[in-house]
C-alpha cells in the first residue's frame, strides 16, 4: 500500500474534522474516512497506524493552532496598545477571548469540534504515549503562556483565583456566547457577527475588571 502525501494526510485530518463536527465523534470510521476522503483505508491506517491515533493528531492539531494564534493574539495586543500597561493587559485579555472567534472564521470544521466534543470523546486509554504527552504539554503551554500570563498582566498574580478569573474570561465566555453562532453555522464557513463579538467583550472586561479575590 502505497504511503499518502503530506497532503493528502492534512486533507485526511481535514476531513475527519468535518465529520466530527457534522455528526459527532462516535460516527467518525476509517471506513467512512476513506470514503469521504477518497484515501483508501489501508492508506489511511499505513499514515496513521490506528483510529486512534488519527484521533488524536486531529485534535492536536487543531488545538495547536488555536493555542499558535491565541498567543500571537496576546503578543499583538501587549505590544500594541498606546495606553498604560493595564490598558494593554486588558486588551490581551480581550484578544485571547476573541481568538474563537478568529479562530472559527478561518477554520471553521475544526473550531466546531474544539467547540462541541470533549477530548475525552475522542481520545480514551489507547492513545500512543508520545501523542499523550504532546496533549500534556499543550495543556501546560496554555496555563503558562496564556492563562497565567495574563493573569500576571493584569494583578502581577499567577495564584487560584486570579488564574480562575482569566479562565472564565477566555474559556468559559467565549464557548457561552459564541457557540451557538458557531454552530448554527456551516461546518465549512463560519462567520461571528460584530454584535457577538462586541457582546463578548463587554463581558470580559466587565469580568476582568475586578481584582480577584486573595488566594485562599
Amino acid at each position: 500500500m502505497p504511503r499518502p502525501r503530506v497532503h493528502d494526510i492534512d486533507e485526511v485530518l481535514d476531513t475527519a474534522e468535518r465529520l466530527v463536527a457534522e455528526q459527532g465523534a462516535e460516527r467518525l470510521t476509517v471506513r467512512k474516512l476513506s470514503a469521504e476522503s477518497g484515501v483508501p483505508n489501508g492508506a489511511i491506517y499505513h499514515a496513521f497506524g490506528s483510529l486512534a491515533v488519527l484521533r488524536g493528531r486531529m485534535w492536536l492539531r487543531a488545538a495547536t493552532e488555536f493555542l499558535d494564534l491565541q498567543s500571537e493574539l496576546i503578543d499583538e495586543a501587549l505590544g500594541t496598545t498606546t495606553g498604560t500597561p493595564s490598558d494593554a493587559a486588558l486588551d490581551a485579555v480581550v484578544a485571547a477571548a476573541d481568538a474563537v472567534a478568529v479562530y472559527a472564521e478561518r477554520r471553521p470544521a475544526a473550531a466546531r469540534m474544539l467547540l462541541t466534543v470533549r477530548r475525552e470523546q475522542l481520545l480514551g486509554p489507547d492513545l500512543p504515549g508520545e501523542l499523550a504527552d504532546a496533549l500534556l504539554g499543550l495543556d501546560r503551554r496554555l496555563v503558562a503562556d496564556v492563562l497565567c500570563r495574563l493573569a500576571q498582566a493584569m494583578w502581577g498574580r499567577r495564584d487560584g483565583p486570579s488564574v480562575e478569573v482569566i479562565t472564565t474570561c477566555v474559556v468559559d465566555l467565549p464557548t457561552a456566547l459564541l457557540k451557538r453562532e458557531i454552530t448554527r453555522s456551516s461546518p465549512d464557513a463560519v462567520h461571528i457577527s460584530a454584535h457577538a463579538r462586541a457582546r463578548l467583550a463587554t463581558a470580559v472586561r466587565a469580568v476582568a475588571g475586578h481584582e480577584p479575590p486573595p488566594r485562599r
